[in-house]
């Protein structure tokens, strides 16, 4: 578990990235100001480089680790192999670290550091300033899900995926899933530290039950029933079915359906309660 910190780069880097930013973006357009945002926060994320490097090593310890953990047996009659459980959740691990705790983080530190509200002051507007923020984080993301994915096809003896278009729209649901749900926890976090704690419920509970560690073919019918309505579930039922091709249409709409549910919701949370100012 970690959640990248950019706060030990301090106010003044901080200042200065909003302000080079806001300079850069001044009379340009969406995409320009987009790829300003994001380069301004390359740099801070750069900086801080034990958090990149936590960021990098634990999804592999955590893939690795449960692959030792889970047996062929419990999997029987899933149709789900120990190296492909373990990766397809690999993903999903790899999509909750490195796009929903470390943007969490991101958050409120550029929050608390006046950069956000600095932000809003020049053109930019303030769907840009999220996107723009989150562009690193879900870089990061997607660049360890190929790793992962090349991984599986050539040392695990998976195959290619077999719907390349449903792991890709998997994908990028989770992204925008969990990307909304950082801006929304950020609103309940007060400090970079107190990060570590609000983002551990949709943790922990992803971890258990949306079919990260333990797939939703071994769990009991009603539990397996209520673990589909948890926000990463239908990103998962995706990912897993665009790479190893296994469930039905229906599953496949119900957890469509579930994903955007929830990202309707986290959307219009970030609408109603998203702090730009400090909270003091």
């Amino acid at each position: 578990m970690t959640s990248t910190t950019t706060s030990t780069t301090g106010t003044t880097s901080t200042g200065t990235a909003a302000d080079a930013t806001a300079g850069t973006t001044a009379g340009t357009t969406v995409r320009g100001r987009l790829t300003a945002l994001g380069r301004a926060e390359v740099s801070l994320l750069a900086r801080n480089r034990t958090a990149v490097f936590v960021s990098l090593l634990m999804p592999a310890a955590m893939v690795l680790a449960m692959k030792s953990t889970l047996k062929q047996s419990v999997l029987d009659g899933t149709g789900l192999s120990v190296a492909g459980a373990a990766l397809t959740g690999g993903i999903g691990i790899v999509l909750i670290q490195a796009v929903y705790m470390n943007l969490v983080s991101s958050y409120v530190a550029r929050r608390e550091d006046l950069v956000l509200k600095r932000l809003r002051t020049g053109e930019v507007t303030d769907p840009e300033i999220l996107v723009g923020t989150a562009l690193p984080s879900v870089a990061l993301a997607l660049a360890q899900t190929v790793v992962i994915v090349v991984a599986g096809t050539a040392f695990f003896g998976l195959a290619a995926p077999q719907r390349p278009e449903l792991l890709l729209a998997g994908l990028l649901l989770g992204v925008v899933l969990l990307t909304a749900l950082a801006a929304a926890t950020s609103a309940v976090t007060r400090t970079v530290q107190t990060s570590q704690l609000t983002t551990l419920p949709l943790f922990f509970l992803s971890m258990m039950g949306s079919g990260l560690f333990v797939p939703l073919e071994v769990m009991p019918d009603p539990m397996a029933s209520v673990c589909e309505l948890l926000p990463v579930t239908g990103v998962m039922t995706l990912v897993r079915t665009g790479w190893l091709g296994e469930s039905g249409g229906s599953d496949l709409l119900v957890a469509a359906m579930t994903g955007l549910a929830w990202t309707g919701f986290a959307v219009f949370a970030v609408q109603r309660r998203f702090r730009w100012d400090p909270r003091r």
